[in-house]
């Protein structure tokens, strides 16, 4: 799932990161197996108040706004009839357009504030409940309701996004699943051995990374690292397991990257899943590294 940003000012990293996981998410649960994207615009409470009262004719700011690109018939979803977003196909990007997401970033604070948990946890929300009205889901009706709340609580917990404090585990599916994802944007020109990896946070982020190559060899980095150096940069250190996706034979981690992982987790579990993502072996890096370099001070 591909995002295509529209930002009306510098928003964190690590927000547009979670939400990103989160889209790819909201489409797996939904069952679409095929490449789609949306447009998403952050803005502010004026910005969003405009188009509200432009599209919908209420004069006042909102949290989200959702632009379907399809029509779906009532009570059906992309689930049900994905050949409608099959039409929405778009040959530059590749993928099928499910539509336009504008999200304040103003309401999104005051709302996070308001019921007492993070930003993070907020705008993960918000995108997934608007990717889901794309994708067919409203809430006009008590019983249209129940079925879309499920649907948006059904994509948050496998992310490990809860309305309890802590979050609820990350499923190994899921984190294979997103690894895969992440291994069809490896650039490996030069060994055509694409490697994906997803690697999970102790805080319940979810980091992706792929290997990218370089004509000197020696420049290439590998996919675990992409996705560690990804999740130190934005302030993450202790991680609890790492899924690694390869596509005809099984992916450990090669000596550097069991190293470079062994200085944030020695204990990290690791998971690699090969083929169409019927092979899974796993491990822990002190098995597979029992004997990492370490500096005592």
């Amino acid at each position: 799932m591909k995002l295509e940003w529209n930002l009306d000012f510098p928003v964190e990293s690590s927000l547009l990161s979670l939400m990103e996981s989160a889209a790819s998410q909201a489409v797996r649960t939904e069952g679409i197996t095929f490449p789609c994207y949306a447009s998403v615009r952050i803005c502010d409470d004026a910005a969003i108040q405009e188009l509200n009262r432009m599209y919908r004719g209420l004069d006042q700011s909102t949290d989200v706004l959702s632009f379907p690109s399809v029509q779906w018939p009532q009570g059906r979803t992309a689930r049900q009839q994905p050949e409608r977003l099959k039409r929405e196909y778009d040959e530059m990007m590749g993928a099928c357009f499910l539509g336009d997401v504008v999200i304040s970033l103003d309401h999104l604070k005051a709302q996070a504030r308001e019921f007492g948990h993070s930003q993070q946890r907020e705008a993960a929300y918000l995108l997934v409940h608007s990717l889901c009205h794309l994708m067919g889901y409203d809430h006009m009706e008590e019983e249209e309701k129940k079925i879309m709340r499920a649907r948006e609580e059904e994509t948050l917990s496998a992310l490990g996004i809860t309305r309890e404090e802590g979050g609820a585990a990350v499923s190994d599916e899921t984190l294979l699943a997103l690894a895969r994802e992440a291994m069809e944007r490896s650039y490996s020109p030069y060994s055509h051995y694409p490697v994906g990896a997803a690697l999970h946070a102790k805080d319940g982020r979810i980091f992706l990374g792929c290997n990218i190559e370089n004509a000197s060899f020696g420049a290439t980095i590998c996919a675990e690292r992409t996705a560690m150096v990804k999740a130190v940069s934005e302030g993450a250190r202790e991680f609890d397991v790492i899924a690694i996706s390869t596509k005809d034979t099984p992916g450990w981690p090669c000596g550097i990257c069991r190293q470079f992982m062994s200085e944030f987790s020695p204990n990290i579990r690791v998971i690699v899943t090969w083929g169409d993502g019927a092979h899974v072996e796993e491990s822990t890096l002190g098995q597979i590294l029992p004997h990492q370099f370490e500096l005592k001070g």
